[in-house]
């Protein structure tokens, strides 16, 4: 595996599942940075920024859909993949209207978020 050389950061309110996609991207190889706060992918330097963002779309007092139409915005961040993760029924129109890059419903097989990643990386290459 070779993917130590990818950082993905991924914001989600629940701390489980945050500790669950960690694990599972860590056990790939990923470089991994979790937070409760969505807003922290502002604090990267340029030299820094993530390979790919795993977005939750309801978090406690921030809105996913918001963040996402943020780093679309920015000329730093807008080429950086973004997949939403929600139990939102309407997930998939949400993805399209934010220029979300894909999108994963909860709750999900681990092998389908995996797969979804590495799809990402290999169409980037």
């Amino acid at each position: 595996m070779l993917n130590g050389n990818k950082k993905i950061f991924v914001a989600d309110d629940d701390n489980d599942i945050l500790q669950i996609i960690s694990i599972m991207l860590k056990t790939q190889g990923y470089q991994v940075d979790i937070s409760k706060d969505a807003n922290e992918i502002f604090n990267y330097q340029k030299y820094n920024l993530p390979d790919l963002i795993l977005l939750d779309i309801w978090m406690s007092g921030l809105d996913g859909r918001e963040i996402c139409d943020a780093l679309k915005k920015n000329i730093l961040t807008k080429d950086i993949p973004v997949f939403f993760i929600s139990a939102n029924a309407n997930i998939k129109e949400i993805a399209t209207q934010y220029k979300a890059d894909g999108y994963i419903a909860k709750p999900f097989e681990m092998n389908t978020l995996l797969s979804k990643i590495h799809n990402s990386f290999i169409t980037q290459e």
